[in-house]
């Protein structure tokens, strides 16, 4: 089993705990999962290591990105919407845009947004090295002319969502309110992975229309660090 879905499983109990929603009592409910997920390490170590002979139907259940939102829903027998995201280095903030959307769209009453990465094949680093995405030197120099690349790190993390006048309504403990999201593409650009300075700033605007905040309300920004 993927340990990218053993964590999921785990933290998405931890975060259930935290927000005083009993993980149990949501058996049969509209619940929605939504996740990120990048790279597919485990399978590429199957691959590796086993052979053929040893594929068997859970090599698929256990090692494929959809299985990880599926392996919560399952597991906890939710009945909302069960999206993976695969948006490389967006895919966990595009969830969170996912599950707002269904919220809104009355889709789920509930929704689970997060993001899980593990690093278990040498693949995925070699292939990022010899494309220069990598800093040689494992640091981030983030809006920084002599920014290199970025040094890549695991994690998994689950937030739990619900519209605001349900949390009110249920005397939730509320950490932060999502006023607006906006996702967008760089479309045409001089290569593939390249960024647009114009694309990012016209997403960022459309969030802002999207949350009704002005620039000027704007007290506290967090970026996405690649330093590439």
């Amino acid at each position: 089993l993927d340990p990218q879905q053993r964590l999921m499983l785990e933290v998405t109990w931890e975060a259930l705990e935290r927000a005083s929603v009993p993980p149990t009592s949501l058996s049969g409910q509209k619940v929605g999962v939504f996740v990120g997920a990048m790279t597919n390490d485990y399978l590429q170590r199957k691959v590796e290591v086993d052979p053929v002979e040893q594929v068997n139907t859970y090599t698929i259940t256990g090692s494929e990105h959809c299985m990880i939102v599926g392996r919560v829903s399952y597991t906890f027998g939710l009945r909302g919407p069960s999206v993976a995201v695969g948006t490389a280095c967006s895919s966990g903030l595009v969830a969170v845009h996912l599950a707002c959307q269904s919220l809104r769209a009355s889709e789920c009453h509930l929704a689970l947004a997060g993001a899980v990465h593990t690093i278990i094949s040498p693949m995925t680093a070699i292939g990022l090295s010899r494309a220069r995405a990598l800093s040689p030197d494992g640091r981030c120099k983030v809006f920084d002319v002599a920014a290199d690349g970025y040094a890549r790190g695991e994690g998994c993390v689950v937030i739990v969502l619900k519209r605001l006048s349900d949390a009110l309504a249920n005397g939730d403990r509320i950490l932060a309110l999502v006023r607006g999201t906006a996702v967008n593409h760089v479309g045409p650009s001089s290569s593939l992975t390249a960024p647009s300075g114009s694309a990012q700033q016209a997403v960022i605007l459309e969030a802002q229309e999207s949350a009704r905040v002005g620039a000027g309300e704007v007290g506290y920004v967090e970026a996405h660090g690649t330093g590439t």
